[in-house]
């Protein structure tokens, strides 16, 4: 019988045949650490806790996890993290998505954030009162600030199909709140034969068939010096009388990818982590599963960069080391900084389109960064069309007032950094043959 030990020499050297054949860069010491870690991950608990800073996450998580980081993360998080009120709200809020992921990638996207808020109520009508009072006062308190902006909040769903300005929401998405919508509490819309509608804050409150919550942000983030998109996805269980949990969008999530920032909210994590199904995992994969449906289907949402992350989180969770090895080398590779550079136009735009916190030297700074960027990474005719678009942007947002949205400019530049990164991520990936059977397979 094969020894573990050897089982996994055995797909480490795999993993360095493959890199080396696709011209892959790989940290040997690096990829042992992580390998021989990650079977060795066993014992009674899944989660780990890290005594020296106290954070902690599911075991698996917790090997991506830099705590180089934390100081950022902790800092950022003092803008987008509900308060506890005792006796009525309970909080745990964790960094998840690249955020979680610091030892591996080293150019990740936005601030993504994860939030565990129990609330205890005698009813769950009184529990979604409590919660619309909670998310629409966050916003408020947050609105802006020295270095940060409110952008947008997701709370509710549209009671039916609607247009709103020139888009059509279908019913039952989820409402995206702009500052003035909640200051407002409400928001104007027309149903399919023109007539007017208001839909309130306190309405969609109430509504079962609610999905989500997410506040986002534009962050100054002055430890890395550059604007940041941070975003809060709000995970909302009632707790009942009689102690019962339920989670109010009729799902608790799984917590396989998220790092929590203080040990003292452990209680309220594992109290609330206990009410979730047997099969917990299983589902958290089918959805991952499904993003990944979503970001390989040709169209404007095209995205193999998304993909391979997702494809990472699921190799790592089902046991394909080897894949999953593979992969987390990938987001180390120069050209991933352009998936970084795709996020960060978003970002340019946004400070510059719905901002009057952000002066316009640092976002020129900002854009000045991307230019950087792409010389650094790139050479030939790529370097020329992707310079030429920033800078056709940094023109723009030069001749700009404040509030003029900037057009077609980021759209074009963005379309052209999200084909090399498609392309890149999709010729490594299909390269390795079992990565491409399982693309080929979901």
């Amino acid at each position: 019988m094969t020894k573990p030990e050897d089982q996994t020499a055995d797909a480490r050297k795999r993993v360095l045949e493959s890199a080396n054949r696709l011209g892959v860069q790989l940290n040997e010491q690096e990829l042992e650490r992580w390998m021989k870690s990650i079977t060795e991950a066993t014992g009674d608990s899944d989660i780990v806790v890290d005594k020296e800073t106290g954070v902690f996450g599911h075991k698996v998580t917790m090997l991506d996890f830099d705590p180089q980081e934390l100081a950022r993360f902790r800092a950022i998080g003092k803008i987008v993290e509900f308060e506890d009120i005792p006796g009525v709200v309970e909080t745990a809020l964790a960094i998840s998505g690249s955020a979680a992921q610091s030892k591996i990638q080293t150019y990740p996207g936005d601030c993504d954030y994860f939030e565990r808020v129990n609330i205890i109520a005698p009813t769950r009508s009184e529990a979604c009162q409590i919660l619309s009072k909670l998310i629409r006062d966050k916003a408020l308190n947050t609105l802006s600030g020295p270095n940060y902006q409110l952008i947008d909040v997701k709370f509710g769903a549209y009671p039916q199909k609607v247009i709103r300005g020139e888009h059509t929401r279908r019913e039952g998405s989820p409402i995206g709140w702009l500052p003035d919508d909640i200051i407002a509490s409400q928001i104007e819309v027309t149903d399919l034969e023109g007539n007017p509608l208001v839909i309130t804050w306190d309405s969609v409150a109430q509504d079962p068939n609610w999905s989500w919550c997410k506040l986002e942000w534009i962050i100054a983030d002055t430890i890395r010096g550059q604007l940041s998109n941070a975003s809060n996805v709000v995970d909302v269980t009632w707790e009942a009388p009689d102690g019962t949990i339920t989670a109010l969008d009729g799902y608790l999530d799984g917590y396989f990818q998220e790092v929590y920032l203080d040990a003292e909210s452990a209680p309220i994590f594992s109290k609330v982590v206990k009410q979730a199904s047997s099969d917990v995992m299983d589902t958290y994969v089918a959805a991952l599963e499904n993003e990944v449906k979503k970001c390989i289907k040709k169209g404007k949402y095209l995205n193999y960069g998304k993909a391979a992350k997702r494809l990472y989180n699921i190799f790592r969770l089902n046991g394909r080391y080897e894949e999953a090895a593979f992969l987390r080398e990938l987001f180390d590779e120069p050209t991933a900084l352009l998936y970084q550079v795709h996020a960060l136009m978003g970002t340019v735009q946004q400070a510059r389109d719905n901002s009057s916190v952000f002066d316009i030297d640092s976002i020129l700074n900002q854009t000045d960064e991307l230019i950087v960027a792409a010389v650094k990474v790139l050479e030939g005719e790529e370097e020329l069309e992707i310079v030429r678009h920033l800078l056709r942007l940094y023109r723009s947002l030069c001749r700009q007032e404040s509030g003029t949205p900037l057009g077609s400019e980021v759209d074009v530049a963005q379309a052209e950094v999200m084909k090399i990164v498609n392309n890149f991520f999709y010729e490594k990936m299909t390269a390795l043959p079992t990565i491409k059977a399982y693309i080929e397979g979901v």
